[in-house]
């Protein structure tokens, strides 16, 4: 009889340290391992990498990344912070700097490498205090 796994969702908060965004990889790959998601890390690595990045290097205050079952073998991962500013490569689909563009790389790579992406502008949710909540799932 097969059995259906309930979706599960991980959120670690991480304070405004150069240390945080590789703290958030590590945690990642130990989640998809316990998960038997595994296959998932290399591309889901790379998707928390930039935006983990992003949110040390363009905002002041903590930040956290959430990792979410979506459905079997489909993760999203998300990485909220408190700045509502959405990045101009993470808004419109199509609006994202040419490839020798001095910043917003990540966020293209981010583009090119997830199944979907999205952004959620927040008031407050639980205990994220308005900002955002950029997301990017694989599979």
């Amino acid at each position: 009889m097969p059995t259906v796994s309930p979706p599960w969702a991980y959120t670690l908060h991480l304070p405004h340290d150069p240390h945080a965004p590789g703290i958030g990889r590590a945690t990642l790959r130990t989640v998809l391992d316990a998960h038997g998601l595994s296959s998932l890390a290399p591309t889901a690595e790379l998707l928390a990498s930039e935006l983990l990045t992003n949110a040390h290097l363009h905002t002041t205050g903590p930040y956290a990344l959430r990792l979410r079952a979506m459905e079997p073998g489909r993760l999203r991962v998300a990485v909220w912070d408190s700045d509502p500013r959405v990045p101009e490569a993470f808004g419109e689909v199509g609006v994202v700097p040419p490839w020798d563009a001095e910043g917003g790389r990540g966020l293209r790579l981010v583009r090119a490498c997830a199944d979907a992406v999205g952004v959620s502008v927040l008031r407050e949710l639980g205990a994220f205090k308005g900002g955002k909540l950029l997301w990017a799932e694989c599979q």
